[in-house]
């Protein structure tokens, strides 16, 4: 009965036009998060906190990272489109060899509208439970984990774009 279950499931995902389903999966309830230091382009200390009473996609990636850096552009695309007070991309590099490689590839490939943002790599990996790069984890206002994905996506898409419009204007639950 639980595999009939299963694959009926599976077949109803798959008739869903992958453009209404939500890019992320959100949790049912916000859970609490650990923040480790990072530091940004000007070489501030910062954490998690720094950023309360906005949204926050956090997106763990690194330079040598192929699909990392194949969805960078869409993460700059949308901070264009929804960075402000209320929303903020925050690509955290782990790096082992610092801001430079960053720099150098944000120069490289055009990405004016994204922060550079470093944490040590086991450190953010564990203290954020990555499992794998790229991961990107949805920030409530309260500083709350409600989605994560790992594997690279599309961010700025309409479907991406309206997922978090929604965590937006959610102002506390």
């Amino acid at each position: 009965m639980r595999r009939r279950d299963l694959l009926a499931g599976a077949l109803a995902l798959a008739a869903t036009p992958a453009a209404a389903r939500p890019l992320m999966r959100l949790h049912e309830t916000p859970r609490e998060m650990l923040s480790p230091p990072f530091v940004d382009g000007d070489g501030r200390d910062l954490t998690l906190a720094d950023f309360r009473g906005r949204v926050v996609l956090l997106n763990v990636w690194a330079t040598w990272c192929a699909p990392c850096r194949e969805e960078m552009p869409t993460l700059d695309r949308l901070q264009a489109q929804l960075g402000g007070d209320d929303f903020h991309v925050l690509p955290l590099s782990i790096d082992r060899a610092g801001l430079g490689p960053v720099r150098r590839f944000y120069d490289e490939i055009g990405i004016r509208h994204l922060g550079q943002y470093l944490a040590e790599d086991i450190r953010a990996m564990l203290a954020f439970a990555v499992i794998g790069l790229p991961t990107t984890l949805l920030i409530d206002r309260q500083g709350r984990e409600r989605g994560r994905l790992t594997g690279p996506a599309e961010w700025d898409s309409a479907a991406a774009i309206a997922q978090f419009q929604t965590i937006i204007a959610e102002r506390n639950r």
